[in-house]
């Protein structure tokens, strides 16, 4: 083969490597952009779904404290009404005793 072709082939064999070269890079960043989105698309998934799971469970706690104030309230309220019943039982007694009390020192005046 003639130098001059040889020559020639060497310069297309160099280009053409050159064009596959620079393909390899535009797919090699392409495939970088690609990824990039994916992990971004990828965060952005688990961010919502940590956030919907703290509201779920946000709920959650907030049901169970609402349950335990409403169950609260009703034990301080048969508590109430306990303390008012006995305290409804002792009025007689009460007023007995004041009476004979105050009778007591009525008659320690006398």
């Amino acid at each position: 083969m003639p130098r001059p072709e040889v020559l020639e082939n060497v310069k297309e064999a160099e280009s053409e490597a050159d064009e596959i070269v620079a393909e390899a890079e535009r797919e090699r960043e392409n495939r970088i952009a690609e990824a990039r989105e994916r992990a971004e698309e990828i965060r952005e998934n688990a961010r919502e779904e940590a956030d919907d799971l703290a509201e779920k469970r946000l709920a959650e706690a907030r049901e169970e404290i609402d349950a335990e104030r409403e169950e609260t309230l009703a034990r301080g309220d048969e508590e109430r009404e306990a303390l008012e019943t006995r305290a409804e039982d002792r009025i007689d007694d009460v007023v007995e005793f004041v009476v004979d009390r105050f009778e007591e020192a009525v008659h320690a005046q006398t």
